[in-house]
């Protein structure tokens, strides 16, 4: 007899697996179709994380006498989640609704976009992140810092002032502290590129370098060797034109502008060597990049064939 799943039986499996070392990026995937596919599902799924995240501040030995269950197989597993966080969230209220309700308790949260979709994130201190498409960052506050790490894509940060617990923001080998600003950070496979547009913020690399001071305006890039380039001036109205649903693109080479556009597209677009480092100038719809493709042949000595998996190549004319 088949027994029907219920949102609730999904979010603990998914908040189990995420927690497991062996999970590939093909089952993330998997779980970041779940999470977009229902309001339910992410409902569901953040009241697991705060329900375990508020767990993290019960007493040690209460804690421990919770979980003192043995973890065997899967469905196992996510029994005792679901029993472990209700009971976890009994013992919470009982010892006191500050344990739930503690903004900075909120550790390891998780947030993500799909293709094409933008997403703005409320944080438990008052800052905000904006999101572009296909990124994803994970949250972890404590009474000593506040921390974001971009695992992927691109977002804008919004960080309310607070001299006591410095935001930091881990991007590939990139490292962003501030108390009080607004930037954007971007990770793609090359780099990590962070744009200021108020305040002031400190980029640090994994490879010990010195911080680089960066100020309203200012924009520098770490390779994903951990090399930190220079200070460099930016258009940050440029930079940050995909909040509103716009691709512009100012004497960058083809290459970067392939990289872009294929965040926005559901098939593969590859640029052929030989054009990669031809200098494109234009604005674009973010939601129209076939009209880019369209346009890309009038503007350069190029030509788009599309191939029959559906992907795209820029080739030389």
């Amino acid at each position: 007899m088949s027994v029907e799943r219920t949102a609730a039986d999904e979010a603990a499996y998914w908040f189990s697996r995420n927690r497991e070392p062996d999970q590939g990026a093909e089952e993330r995937d998997r779980f970041d179709a779940w999470l977009a596919a229902d309001a339910a599902h992410r409902a569901e799924y953040e009241l697991l994380e705060r329900l375990w995240n508020a767990a993290d501040l019960i007493p040690e030995q209460r804690l421990r006498a919770l979980c003192s269950a043995e973890v065997t197989p899967l469905p196992t597993r996510r029994r005792f989640l679901q029993g472990a966080l209700a009971a976890a969230a009994s013992v919470v209220l009982a010892g006191g609704a500050s344990y739930l309700f503690d903004p900075f308790s909120l550790r390891g949260e998780h947030y993500a976009t799909q293709l094409g979709e933008r997403r703005q994130v409320a944080l438990a201190d008052g800052s905000t992140l904006e999101l572009n498409g296909r990124t994803r960052v994970s949250v972890e506050f404590s009474a000593e810092r506040r921390l974001v790490r971009l695992e992927a894509g691109e977002a804008m940060f919004s960080v309310t002032p607070d001299k006591a617990r410095p935001f930091v923001v881990e991007a590939g080998a990139g490292r962003v502290t501030v108390t009080g600003t607004r930037f954007n950070v971007r990770r793609d496979t090359r780099d990590t590129r962070v744009a200021v547009e108020s305040g002031r913020v400190l980029v640090a690399s994994g490879q010990g370098e010195a911080s680089r001071p960066l100020l309203a305006g200012d924009g520098v890039r770490v390779a994903a060797d951990g090399a930190l380039g220079p200070v460099q001036r930016i258009d940050i109205a440029s930079i940050t034109a995909w909040r509103q649903g716009k691709l512009v693109f100012n004497d960058v080479p083809l290459a970067e502008v392939v990289e872009e556009v294929s965040r926005y597209r559901e098939h593969p677009l590859r640029v052929a060597p030989e054009v990669a480092n031809l200098r494109f100038s234009s604005v674009f719809r973010a939601d129209d990049t076939n009209a880019l493709l369209a346009a890309l042949p009038r503007i350069l000595p190029v030509k788009v064939r599309t191939l029959p998996d559906g992907s795209s190549e820029i080739i030389s004319f």
